[in-house]
C-alpha cells in the first residue's frame, strides 16, 4: 500500500499492512520513499512534478489513481503510481488547488477539490470533468473571507465527510470559517461558535456526531454535528497553533494533533515555528507530547501528517517545512527520520514565514509558490 503525506490532502488510510512506500507532496514535486519492509530504513527517489508545488494529494480508493493538487499548476493524476502525471482539471476555475478529498457513495466515487479564491468542485468521472459547487459561496460571510498574507485571498484549506452520509460534507475556509451541507453541496450552512480560522475538520467514524476543528485559536469540538462548540485547547497550549489533526476510525477517542508554539507572526520575530506533535486517548480532553526519536528542537512547522490503519496497528508520517518526513510504527510512542532536506512540505508559501536554516529556494521562477 502507498500512502501520500501533504498539507491539504488525504489523511487517513487504509491498507492490509504497515506501508513500504510514502509519496510526499513538496515545494518542488512529489518525492517518493520506499523501504523493503517494517523496520527497514527508507530510500527517497524523485516521482515527477519537478517545479511544482504540490500542495495536497490523496489515492482515490477504487483505481489507485493518485492526485496532487498544486499552486498555480493546476490538478494532476497519475494512473501509475506517481511514474507519470498529467493535468486532469476541466472546469475548476482556479490554479490554485489547496484541497483535495474523496466520498464514496455506493459505487460511485466523488472527487472533491478546494481551491484560492475559496471555491470547491466536484467531479464523479475520475476527474476528467469539474463542476462547481458554487453556493458555498451563498453564505453570509463571505464578503469577510479573507488571508492575511498577500493577495489576502481566502481558500478552501480543508474538506471533510460525515462517514453516515456522503451527501454530508463539511468544508473549512481559511480565514472564514466551517460550512456543513447535507445534500451534496446545494445548499450551505454556516456553523458558529468557534474562532474563524479553520484548519482541519475532522470526524471520527467512531462517534460522527463529534467534529474537531483545529485552528488559529486552538482545537474546538462539537458533540451535536456542529450545532454547538467547546474549546479544547487554547493559545496557552504548548501546540499554540495547530494545523494537523487525525483521529483512529476504529479506536475512539484516539487522536493525534500538530502544530507550532504559536501563529505564523510570531515565527518571523523567533524566526522558528518550534512545532510539536501530541496524542490524545480521550477524545481531546488531555494531551501528551510525543517527542522521542523527534528533534529536540524542530525549526519548521509540521504542516502535514497521514496514518495508514491495517489489521493490528496502525502508522503515523508526518511532514515540515524544513523538508523533513517522519514516520511512526508504535503509535507515536517513537519517530524515525523518513528523509530530511526535502524541498518545503508546506502550504502555499507558508515556509517562507519561517524560512530555511539551509537557505532553500525554489530553483526556477514561478516555482514551489
Amino acid at each position: 500500500m502507498t500512502v501520500c503525506v501533504s498539507h491539504g490532502g488525504q489523511s487517513v488510510y487504509r491498507s492490509d499492512n504497515a506501508t513500504t512506500e510514502v509519496l510526499v507532496g513538496t515545494a518542488d514535486g512529489v518525492v517518493r520513499a520506499q523501504r523493503s519492509g517494517p523496520g527497514t530504513s527508507w530510500q527517497t527517489s524523485r516521482s515527477g512534478l519537478d517545479g511544482q508545488h504540490v500542495s495536497a494529494m490523496m489515492i482515490e480508493p477504487g483505481r489507485g489513481v493518485v492526485f496532487a493538487g498544486t499552486h498555480q499548476g493546476g490538478l494532476y493524476a497519475s494512473e501509475d503510481g506517481g511514474k507519470t502525471w498529467a493535468r486532469r482539471d476541466k472546469g475548476i476555475g482556479s490554479e490554485n488547488v489547496y484541497s483535495v478529498n474523496f466520498s464514496q457513495s455506493g459505487g460511485q466515487v466523488r472527487l472533491y477539490v478546494g481551491t484560492e479564491p475559496a471555491q470547491l468542485y466536484v467531479s464523479k468521472d475520475m476527474g476528467a470533468t469539474w463542476e462547481e459547487l458554487p453556493t458555498l459561496r451563498n453564505v453570509p460571510s463571505v464578503e469577510k473571507w479573507t488571508f492575511p498574507g498577500p493577495p489576502h485571498v481566502a481558500h478552501v484549506k480543508n474538506i471533510a465527510f460525515d462517514p453516515r452520509s456522503a451527501d454530508t460534507i463539511f468544508a473549512g475556509v481559511e480565514v472564514g470559517g466551517a460550512f456543513k451541507s447535507t445534500d451534496a453541496g446545494k445548499t450551505w450552512q454556516e456553523l458558529s461558535g468557534f474562532y474563524e480560522d479553520v484548519h482541519r475538520i475532522v470526524i471520527p467514524p467512531t462517534h460522527p456526531d463529534r467534529v474537531y476543528i483545529s485552528g488559529g485559536d486552538g482545537l474546538w469540538n462539537s458533540e451535536d454535528a456542529g450545532a454547538t462548540w467547546g474549546h479544547l485547547t487554547d493559545r496557552s497550549y504548548r501546540i499554540a497553533y495547530p494545523d494537523g489533526l487525525v483521529a483512529h476510525p476504529d479506536i475512539d477517542g484516539l487522536l493525534f494533533q500538530s502544530g507550532a508554539i504559536c501563529s505564523p507572526n510570531g515565527w518571523r520575530e523567533s524566526h522558528t515555528a518550534d512545532p510539536k506533535v501530541a496524542r490524545s486517548r480521550d477524545g481531546g480532553k488531555n494531551w501528551e507530547l510525543l517527542e522521542r526519536g523527534l528533534p529536540e528542537h524542530i525549526h519548521g512547522n509540521i504542516e502535514a501528517m497521514s496514518m495508514e490503519v491495517f489489521p493490528g496497528g496502525f502508522t503515523l508520517s508526518m511532514g515540515t517545512t524544513d523538508g523533513d518526513v517522519y514516520f511512526s510504527e508504535d503509535q507515536g510512542d517513537s519517530w524515525s527520520s523518513v528523509a530530511s532536506g526535502l524541498a518545503p512540505i508546506s502550504k502555499g508559501g507558508h515556509w517562507r514565514g519561517v524560512g530555511r536554516l539551509d537557505g532553500w529556494q525554489p530553483a526556477t521562477a514561478g516555482a514551489a509558490r
